[in-house]
């Protein structure tokens, strides 16, 4: 194995001088928790995203989805339909309610949820639909919105991969019903960790507002104006999910070098594209990196054996992934029906490294690795 210096890395996070300055800030003003910051990085993507949206930040994009799934009246007895394939994130978002995760098919080429598999899953029960933004990937959203019409279903749109991207000339999050991002450690813009729920649905985004400060009603508007809310009601189930000012100046940071880090992924990823372009034993999903800002790179291994491939690139120090083992093989989310697109596709993914950091030297070192391997025979 080679020294740790030669490690190239799946993901990681790009901060640096501009971030400490930020988090200096934040320690200089002497306040910790949730306060003016959050409130203009809120103001900022709102900005930013457009279409006159309202953004709630919260600590994580598991609590964003799970805050938009309870805001909707989502509970016991009730099921949402979401793709297996996905991190599992996004099934304990929904069973954090009481409601049922129930896991359905993924498209073969674009690792979107599969329409004609959710529709056949859909019973009294159903209340809403939750697809997964795969690999920053959208293609087939104006489907589930119909599908999400035709039976009056919600629309909670898992789009922690996707932000940045842009789908009819429009931000990702500007239309849609409700959609969560996440901004962790490692995704296209972080706050260490975070997200925020998106949405127009007014009475959705106050309920994820006081739900995120544990129920207490207009507690935000306290802590925006460098307050606490002392004589207060409670009335519905909440959570500690706020995001606080160091987070959100990470973000508000994160937010301004957006535009460098979403050309420096895109091009990384058509770089992989062109490069695969020539292998027939290796498939790419069908993604248009001019619109999308890629989180993740998949690869598929239609020859030859995925696991092989993944031994090899770990012994040349090039870390990679399986991003997911789908969810209906879970232990918790075991279903009795097989999904053979979900199954297949777990069985021959390898994620590669990409991020803003990835080097020329390191991205040929990859491709060096995947082309002598395919040359073997």
């Amino acid at each position: 194995m080679s020294k740790t210096s030669d490690l190239v890395r799946l993901s990681r996070g790009d901060v640096g001088a501009l971030e400490l300055e930020a988090l200096a800030r934040v320690i200089e003003a002497g306040y910790l928790g949730m306060s003016v910051e959050v409130q203009a990085f809120e103001k900022e993507l709102t900005d930013y995203i457009g279409g006159n949206r309202e953004v709630v930040c919260v600590n994580t994009g598991t609590s964003a989805l799970h805050l938009a799934v309870q805001a909707c009246g989502i509970g016991i007895g009730d099921e949402v339909l979401v793709p297996s394939l996905t991190f599992v994130a996004s099934f304990q978002a929904v069973s954090a309610t009481g409601a049922k995760p129930v896991a359905c098919e993924i498209d073969r080429d674009t690792c979107f949820l599969d329409v004609r598999d959710a529709e056949k899953r859909i019973t009294s029960r159903t209340k809403a639909i939750m697809p997964v933004h795969y690999a920053s990937n959208f293609e087939g959203i104006e489907k589930i919105y119909e599908l999400a019409a035709k039976y009056n279903l919600r629309v909670i749109e898992d789009a922690a991969h996707s932000f940045g991207g842009t789908h009819n000339g429009k931000r990702i999050g500007a239309v849609g019903d409700i959609l969560c991002f996440s901004f962790d450690g490692i995704k296209n813009i972080t706050c260490g960790e975070g997200g925020a729920v998106v949405t127009s649905d007014q009475a959705v985004a106050e309920k994820v507002r006081d739900a995120r400060l544990l129920g207490v009603e207009k507690d935000t508007e306290k802590r925006f104006s460098g307050q606490r809310s002392w004589d207060f009601d409670v009335t519905e189930q909440g959570w500690r999910y706020h995001m606080n000012d160091i987070m959100a100046a990470l973000g508000r940071t994160q937010l301004k070098r957006f535009p460098d880090f979403a050309k420096k992924r895109q091009e990384i990823a058509k770089r992989y594209q062109q490069f695969f372009a020539q292998y027939p034993e290796i498939r790419t999903l069908k993604i248009d990196y001019d619109n999308v800002v890629p989180h993740l790179f998949p690869i598929l291994i239609e020859k030859g054996c995925r696991d092989e491939l993944r031994d090899i690139l770990e012994e040349n120090n090039i870390q990679n992934g399986t991003h997911y083992k789908p969810n209906h093989l879970l232990t918790k989310y075991k279903t009795e029906y097989d999904l053979p697109c979900a199954e297949d596709f777990y069985k021959k993914v390898i994620t590669l490294p990409l991020h803003t950091l990835l080097t020329d030297d390191q991205f040929e070192k990859v491709c060096n690795v995947i082309s002598k391997w395919i040359g073997r025979d």
